[in-house]
């Protein structure tokens, strides 16, 4: 899975418990760290070999969990001060269940690495806003998505 070297990102492990008649997945608890308040919760759906990307949220922190597929993760820390402005990667999936929290200010861009349609949910500090995040094109960031 690898270090993600980013202040702030971080990634917690999670329970999935085997129950009769369909597993239960954890996702979070408010008194887990990365829990920073309730804005909204949301799922986005991700087709085969997808690229979305790029984006950055100016306050809201990013709480995201992969029960359905498996999505790659990429991420970019470009503030000032960053110690490592590398591209930091990780695979979410249930066989990988992990919550990947994401502070304000980091580029994020994710790809759907599983053949069929992945599934993520995003349980957001904050409601989402249009004019909150700031984009960039697929290519404008130098990350080889191949």
């Amino acid at each position: 899975m690898g270090n993600i070297l980013i202040n702030g990102v971080t990634l917690t492990p999670l329970n999935i418990i085997g129950a009769n008649g369909g597993d239960v997945l954890h996702v979070m608890k408010r008194d887990d760290s990365g829990f920073d308040g309730f804005g909204e919760v949301y799922f986005s759906n991700v087709n085969y070999k997808m690229v979305k990307a790029w984006k950055r949220h100016r306050n809201m922190t990013l709480n995201i969990v992969v029960p359905v597929g498996e999505i790659r993760f990429v991420l970019f820390d470009d503030r000032e001060g960053a110690l490592n402005k590398n591209f930091h990667e990780v695979s979410l999936s249930r066989d990988n269940y992990f919550r990947l929290t994401v502070p304000p200010m980091v580029w994020v861009g994710f790809q759907g690495i599983y053949k069929g349609e992945s599934m993520l949910l995003n349980v957001a500090n904050i409601a989402h806003s249009f004019d909150e995040a700031d984009r960039k094109e697929v290519d404008e960031l130098n990350f080889n998505w191949s």
